[in-house]
Formats: structure tokens, C-alpha cells, sequence
């Protein structure tokens, strides 16, 4: 299901067309449809039907904007969060506080002061030193503090290098033959409540094998966790499903992954908590742009548009492919490069791509870019942060305004 498709030559967001947000709000310009992302959350909790006690947290690093995070907090869903301003940007959502998982390896003493304060759900430990710290700083409040251990099963996810999570050499989580003993020592501390474990091996996975491996791990290590007497009431599955950014590409069916999980957790007797991001908000959203020029290059010509690397970073950062379509197409194609106007070679969004025959002044848009989109918008070469748009049926709203660099004082 398709929620941005062309109407009398016309490409719509729900039932607005493109151009009507061009004209009121400018270029470049990343727009969300909250049917799109409504219709994502819901898929993703049936395919969870076979699962038992479950908790889904969205991983606000895929996309932090404030509607976005009401409307899934509407939708049932709690955060996933890394951040001290993460944690923030949940709570004002209305994301209850109990919903909220903190990941991330880097947490601060003052982001787990506020975490504790606001009576998160959930520290996901990344390291024992943590675990101390944390159950100190709880103590301090008379609190313990809800935890698990994050695990490094050491399993390949076969994604992108640099979002992949789970090897051994990775940053993330402890080494899953040193975590029974480590569990052992974090578990006696009186200020942490050490409630199981949780493990997440990257991001954009396309098969469910590495899933399925690295689950059947952890199952056996809460098997081992509980012969050496703990109680195991939480295993966090992390996040990590892929989505198609080109229409050929092929991606693991929800309902598979669900009757995986379903499989592989029987018998766990525990809460599983799911952390989806890029899942639920990826196909929601598209960068709209104007084309700026139309410039001849050695071997094709280039197609210089208003939106950069500092709107959309993934095809910098990953080499990601992001559609690229005219919104009114004039007919035919050509092969071309797609670049930004940022002072950087690397700002290109592709090379030698076949696409709609653009002109200067056409509106286009690179499709797929709801989540980690404007989530990792910069302000280099001091260009203003694109605004946000949510377009709902008929009526849209701008989310987040267009931002000018801050200025420090001299």
C-alpha cells in the first residue's frame, strides 16, 4: 500500500498534492503521512500477533519529531530513546514514562539522573561499569533502577558496516560469554533491579536468519541465566527490519518475522520488548526539492537540486539509494547524477541514474526518507534545517519549522 501516488499527473501525499506544500512552505521540505505511519504502526503489531506479552517502543532516533511521536504514542506504542533530549522529546509526546526503554552506549550521569527521575521503564546496560553507576545513582534516591544486560550475541546481521551492531568487535553490548558472570555481580547490587537481557544487531536486515541465529543465543543464555538461579522476566529483541528503498528490493514479510519470533521465543516465558524505527516510519515520508539546474557533465549531465546532504546524510554516509521521481512528470527519461549544492563531492545522491526528465524550476522528490531523514539534518555550510510537514487526509500542518544556524556570540 502506496501513500504518496500521482493523480492526474500529479504526485499526492494522501490527498494533497505536492506542489501545494511547495508553494506554501518551500523547498526543500521532508513530508510525513500520518495515514502511512498509522497504517506501519498497526501492520507491525498484528504481524506480533503469535507473541505473547510484548511492549513495542519506537526507536525515536529513526525520526524525533514531536507529531510523529504523538500520533504513535496514539497508536499504542512507547520510545526506544539514546539521548537525554530523546528522553524529552517522549515524555512531551505523552509517551508514558514506563514505556520508555534508554539504549545507547554513552549515557550520562545527568541522563540517567533524568531518566530516573522521570520513572523510565527500562536502562538497557551497554557495560558493568554502567550497571554500578546507575544502581549508585538510584540508590542516592532510594530507587532501583529497572534493567538489562545488553548482549553482543556476535552474530554477522549482513547489513551495512556502518550499521551493524552485533559482532564482537562492535561497540554494543557485552560479550555474550562473559555476560552469565557479569550478570551474576550486576544482579546482588542493591540499587539495580536486574530484570533480564537485550541484544540488537544493526539495521536495515533483509533476511531473518541472522535474526533467528542471534535470538536462539539469547535464548539459551536466559536458559543458563535462570540454572544459576535469576529470575528472567524481560528480553528486549531490539529493532533492526529492513524496508524496500527500491521497488524491486526484497524484504523479509512482517508476518514472517512475527512467526519467527513466535517460534524461536516459545517457552521464554517472558515480556518481549520491540524497539521498530525505519519499519514504522520509513516509507512515510518523502524529501520534496526543487531542481535548481540542469548542468552538463563529462558523461551525463548533472541535476543540481535545492535539497543536500545535510537534508538526507544516508547516501553520503551509506552510499543509500533514495528514489528520486518527478512530481509532474513531463514524460521520458534520462541518465543523470543527482547532487546537491553543498561545497562537497560527496554531495551526490546518485550516479548515472535513470530517471524523469527534470528541468530547472521542476519539483521532485526522494522517496523513503521517514526515518533517519531530517533526524540527521545538519546546518553545514550554514543552510537552514528543512522544515517538517505531516499531511493527515486532505489538511496538512507544518511540524517543524525551517531553522536558520544559530549565530554564537564573538
Amino acid at each position: 500500500m502506496t501513500f504518496f501516488a500521482y493523480r492526474d499527473g500529479v504526485l499526492h501525499a494522501e490527498d494533497v498534492p505536492l506542489p501545494a506544500i511547495a508553494a506554501e512552505v518551500g523547498t526543500p521540505v521532508h513530508v510525513y503521512s500520518a495515514a502511512a505511519l498509522r497504517h506501519a504502526a498497526q501492520a507491525f503489531r498484528t504481524a506480533l500477533a503469535p507473541v505473547g506479552s510484548k511492549r513495542l517502543a519506537f526507536a525515536v532516533k529513526a525520526n524525533p519529531n514531536s507529531a510523529v511521536l504523538r500520533l504513535l504514542a496514539d497508536c499504542g506504542y512507547g520510545a526506544d530513546i539514546v539521548s537525554g533530549g530523546e528522553l524529552r522529546r517522549a515524555l512531551d509526546a505523552g509517551m508514558a514514562p514506563a514505556d520508555i526503554v534508554f539504549s545507547g552506549v554513552g549515557k550520562t550521569d545527568r541522563e540517567m539522573i533524568a531518566a530516573l527521575d522521570a520513572g523510565i521503564g527500562q536502562f538497557n546496560l551497554e557495560l558493568e561499569e554502567e550497571g554500578r553507576v546507575l544502581a549508585a545513582l538510584a540508590s542516592d534516591r532510594g530507587l532501583r533502577a529497572p534493567a538489562v544486560l545488553r548482549v553482543n550475541p556476535d552474530v554477522d546481521a549482513g547489513t551495512h558496516a556502518k550499521i551493524s551492531t552485533g559482532k564482537r568487535e562492535s561497540k554494543f553490548g557485552v560479550a555474550i560469554t562473559d555476560a552469565a558472570a557479569m550478570y551474576d555481580r550486576l544482579a546482588g547490587l542493591k540499587g539495580l533491579d536486574l530484570q533480564g537481557v537485550a541484544l540488537h544487531i544493526g539495521s536495515q536486515l533483509r533476511d531473518l536468519a541472522p535474526l533467528e541465529e542471534a535470538y536462539r543465543r539469547i535464548g539459551t543464555l536466559v536458559a543458563e541465566l535462570r540454572a544459576r538461579g535469576h529470575g528472567i522476566g524481560r528480553v528486549d529483541l531490539g529493532g533492526g527490519l529492513g524496508i524496500p528503498y527500491a521497488p524491486d528490493e526484497a524484504m523479509p514479510p512482517l508476518d514472517a518475522y512475527g512467526a519467527m519470533v513466535a517460534r524461536v521465543t516459545a517457552g521464554w516465558n517472558v515480556t518481549l520488548t520491540f524497539e521498530p524505527g525505519r519499519v514504522i516510519a520509513g516509507l512515510a515520508g518523502v524529501l520534496l526539492t526543487q531542481v535548481i539546474w540542469v548542468k552538463p557533465g563529462a558523461t551525463c549531465p548533472f541535476v543540481i537540486v535545492d535539497a543536500a546532504m545535510n537534508d538526507l546524510a544516508r547516501p553520503a554516509l551509506y552510499n543509500a539509494l533514495h528514489r528520486f521521481a518527478a512530481v509532474a512528470p513531463r514524460g521520458g527519461t534520462m541518465i543523470a547524477n543527482i547532487a546537491g549544492p553543498v561545497c562537497e563531492t560527496g554531495d551526490l545522491f546518485g550516479l548515472a541514474q535513470s530517471i524523469d526528465r527534470v528541468g530547472r524550476g521542476d519539483l521532485a522528490v526522494f522517496h523513503t526518507t521517514g526515518a533517519y531523514g531530517a533526524a540527521m539534518a545538519s546546518s553545514y555550510n550554514c543552510r537552514p534545517i528543512s522544515p517538517q510537514v505531516l499531511v493527515d487526509g486532505d489538511r496538512f500542518h507544518i511540524v517543524a519549522d525551517r531553522l536558520l544556524p544559530a549565530e554564537r556570540a564573538a
